[in-house]
């Protein structure tokens, strides 16, 4: 049998590559990757998601190789061309991927080539993949974080609807998870509220910072051709051009950044899901769920259970293992990129993911829920929970407080080994009497509340304007992407 003249010395038919499964760097070694590099390496099944961005990059860089005299007319157009088609066939599910396309640069790289021929192998000139899917994720990331933020804004105006809805309805404030003053329903709801407008400032400044183009920065050290950082950048919408080739490359603070941010939207809206954990149960009572938002038991026919609350709690663990996990992964790293840098999409994608998610699940479950108003306000009416007030009417008349709790103290106390109720131990005190023992009546105590920020139903009233305009001022200075 003849030798076949295209297999080397030391290589055999199983050594090459299979027919077009040609790698970027196939120049260099004699034989193909094998199947087990390709299957640790390949970041194809998840990358994929890149894909528009990564069109819209290729395209940016292709008008400035133009600029820079590197494609000419011609050759621009059989590569956009090209690009348009590529999009196209991702769009239909027509694309065919094959077995060397170990990520959707290389994959789309490929059929560009395939389609434009000689001009698709310019593509590539002056750029490396290192700023090249840098480029892309940061591109990614804008567009998620401002969607992001979107959710966020949606959730904020469940929860003014439903703050507006219920009015002066009232509920026990609780510290340590025991009852400690009543409070306004809307104040609860709003407290989410702002906690959810720091989210939002932290979604645009985290999308801000990172909002740098890393074109033209090549594999580390830019390019000895006339690239054009700054027209490629004002290209794709980038606020600002990289500094440093070096850094340009191997920065993934704004992925680290983004992953903080939302671990911490996730733990605000775990609160939330623990509350109304603890607000369905049979035992406290305060939110009946709309059945479209809770699930049932596979054994227990009675059960409404409330697992967008628990759902939201238990991700949250998942969200703070992505950031944890990358930040890990960055601490050793030298300069500049790394083939570790990979590990950094699979994390910012799966909490954008969950994040999402969870913020349409919860606006969801919170506007449909049904209060229960009275349950509520039962619960907030115990004698105890207008202590403070009568600490207060003592320290307004002139006792120092620290005498005056002690005062109140001693009444709980004597009214909880059974000596009386308070409201009648209060009316007997000489150091109170009647006018403070009115204190105690149901319904007073929250409307005592009335400093600003408070839970009383004046200060509010004035928070609800306050929040609303937040929030208009806010959907004003969402990013359209």
């Amino acid at each position: 049998m003849a030798e076949d003249p295209a297999v080397g010395v030391g290589q055999t038919h199983s050594d090459r590559e299979p027919a077009g499964a040609r790698t970027l760097w196939h120049g260099r070694f004699a034989g193909g990757p094998s199947e087990a590099l390709m299957a640790f390496t390949v970041s194809l099944p998840f990358d994929q998601r890149l894909a528009a961005v990564d069109i819209a990059g290729s395209r940016a860089h292709v008008r400035g190789l133009v600029r820079s005299e590197l494609l000419d007319g011609e050759e621009a157009g059989a590569v956009l061309a090209a690009l348009d088609q590529v999009e196209e066939e991702l769009a239909a599910g027509a694309f065919a991927f094959v077995e060397s396309d170990e990520d959707i640069h290389t994959a789309v790289e490929r059929r560009v080539t395939e389609i434009a021929g000689p001009a698709g192998a310019k593509l590539h000139t002056g750029r490396s993949r290192n700023d090249q899917v840098a480029t892309d994720l940061r591109l990614w990331t804008k567009q998620a974080l401002a969607s992001v933020a979107a959710g966020v804004l949606a959730l904020q105006e469940a929860l003014a609807a439903r703050a507006d809805e219920v009015g002066d309805a009232y509920l026990p404030g609780y510290t340590h998870l025991q009852q400690a003053q009543p409070v306004l329903l809307a104040h609860h709801l709003l407290a989410h509220g702002w906690a959810l407008a720091r989210d939002y400032d932290r979604l645009l400044a985290a999308r801000e910072r990172g909002d740098v183009s890393p074109l033209g920065a090549g594999a580390l050290a830019g390019s000895s051709l006339p690239l054009d950082p700054e027209g490629t950048a004002l290209d794709l919408g980038f606020a600002s051009v990289f500094d440093n080739s070096l850094d340009a490359v191997s920065d993934r603070d704004f992925v680290a950044e983004a992953l903080f941010v939302l671990a911490l939207v996730g733990v605000h809206l775990s609160r939330i899901g623990e509350e109304w954990v603890l607000w369905s149960s049979e035992e406290v009572g305060f939110v009946t769920l709309d059945d479209a938002y809770a699930t049932g038991s596979s054994m227990l026919p009675q059960k409404k259970n409330p697992d967008i609350a628990e759902l939201a709690r238990g991700k949250t663990g998942r969200l703070v293992g992505n950031l944890t996990a990358l930040l890990v992964t960055l601490k050793g790293l030298p300069l500049a990129y790394n083939r570790d840098l990979q590990e950094d999409k699979e994390p910012l994608f799966d909490s954008v993911e969950q994040v999402t998610l969870a913020l349409s699940a919860l606006q969801g479950m919170i506007a449909t829920a049904t209060f229960r108003l009275d349950r509520m306000a039962a619960a907030a009416d115990t004698p105890a929970a207008a202590a403070t007030d009568l600490a207060e009417w003592l320290v307004a008349r002139g006792t120092p407080f620290r005498d005056a709790h002690a005062v109140v103290g001693e009444l709980v106390r004597r009214s909880l080994a059974g000596d009386g109720a308070l409201a009648d131990l209060a009316a007997a005190d000489d150091r109170l009497g009647p006018e403070a023992a009115a204190l105690i009546a149901p319904g007073v105590p929250v409307t005592r509340r009335t400093t600003r920020g408070g839970g009383g139903p004046a200060a509010v009233a004035a928070q609800r304007e306050r929040f609303t305009s937040r929030v208009h001022a806010d959907q004003a200075r969402l990013p359209a992407s």
